[in-house]
């Protein structure tokens, strides 16, 4: 497995770790945005990343039989963990604001589900996801990704996540900004709103 700090290399290697002022998904501000899709678009490297978390979510999780992720940016890892652990893949897509599955698939109700996302900031996304598989009447066995940016104070997700990389951003409300970070202009990267 790769440690944090080959891990921290190849993240900033690959330009998946970026400086500036953006708003997040989930609304809250960072100087930080992580864009795994960077990582992503580098096989090799995001090979190196994706097998050590395979590797991870091997020890940590026995038995599972569906990884579903949430558009966009959990799609590819979702599918690079499937294929690394030869299991079905599938991914939730935004209809109207809330996460719906299409494409026909389905999750069936004895299906033991981990959610896999790229990063996880505030654990929404995963949290929608996970209503899915409880609607659906499955188990969840637990959340996975590449990097878990979870402030451990405004924690949602009380399970355990398995990640390849913690790290901890700063975040801000917009009316908390710090002076450094008021001056520059932010620009909003995420996917939520596609």
């Amino acid at each position: 497995m790769l440690s944090y700090e080959e891990s921290l290399k190849i993240l900033k290697e690959t330009n998946a770790l970026i400086e500036g002022h953006f708003i997040l998904s989930s609304g809250l501000h960072s100087s930080t945005y992580v864009q795994c899709a960077q990582l992503l678009s580098k096989p090799i490297s995001a090979a190196k990343i994706c097998v050590s978390l395979a590797e991870k979510i091997k020890s940590s999780f026995q038995k599972f039989d569906l990884v579903l992720s949430p558009a966009m940016g959990g799609i590819v890892i979702g599918y690079e963990i499937g294929k690394l652990l030869n299991k079905e893949t599938i991914f939730a897509e935004r209809v109207n604001g809330e996460f719906k599955l299409r494409r026909d698939f389905i999750i069936k109700k004895s299906n033991k589900v981990l959610i896999v996302e790229d990063v996880i900031t505030t654990g929404k996304s995963s949290l929608e996801c996970s209503k899915l598989v409880s609607e659906a009447g499955a188990s969840i066995i637990g959340y996975a990704c590449i990097i878990d940016r979870l402030d451990k104070d405004q924690k949602i997700i009380k399970d355990n996540i398995v990640s390849q990389i913690k790290l901890n951003i700063p975040t801000y409300s917009k009316d908390k900004l710090p002076e450094k970070l008021s001056s520059i202009k932010p620009i909003k990267p995420g996917s939520r709103n596609l």
